[in-house]
């Protein structure tokens, strides 16, 4: 291996005048090297490389037609879905107002239905004390009329002797008879 070592090191050392030899600078050997290999990649793989982009470049343009496609879907749907929210809110304020207006048009209703039913209970009230205060009237009436006539009867059993009931009962006959020769 020495012998292998030591062969390139005396090719190092050979004149470069006119003949092919290696150069043992490596600085300018890397170089050199690196432009050949960039040379050889840009050559080779211009054509690779350039598909790769341009695949990336296509890739890269339909995900950004797609996302304007998407966003201009979207924005269709929120523009839909404001319109509809304005129309429900249309909605809900028109049902809110009617539905105030209808509690107030029942509450009135009840109100009025309420004062009549009082109403009525005031008359039905105001008519059976009225019956009751005839019926207390006509009560009294009758004692009174019972107590009065109990009370002439009293007097006239007291007063009458069997005489003058015989001439009540002779000119009431009398009465009675002078009244059907007038009708006669």
């Amino acid at each position: 291996m020495k012998n292998v070592t030591d062969s390139f090191v005396s090719l190092g050392h050979w004149p470069s005048a006119g003949s092919f030899g290696f150069n043992t600078d490596i600085l300018a050997t890397n170089l050199i090297n690196l432009s050949v290999v960039l040379g050889v990649l840009i050559f080779f793989g211009k054509g690779v490389l350039s598909d790769l982009l341009d695949n990336r470049k296509q890739r890269i343009l339909n995900t950004i037609r797609n996302s304007e496609e998407l966003r201009e879907g979207a924005i269709e749907q929120l523009e839909k879905a404001r319109a509809r929210l304005r129309k429900v809110e249309i909605e809900a304020d028109q049902f809110r107002v009617n539905g105030y207006s209808e509690i107030e048009r029942e509450k009135l209703n009840l109100i009025d239905s309420t004062y009549k039913t009082l109403e009525q209970l005031e008359n039905y009230k105001n008519e059976t004390i009225n019956f009751e205060q005839q019926k207390a009237s006509n009560q009294v009436r009758q004692r009174v009329f019972q107590q009065a006539l109990q009370g002439a009867l009293g007097t006239l059993n007291s007063c009458l002797n069997s005489e003058l009931h015989l001439r009540t009962i002779s000119a009431n006959i009398g009465i009675l008879g002078a009244m059907k020769e007038i009708t006669d």
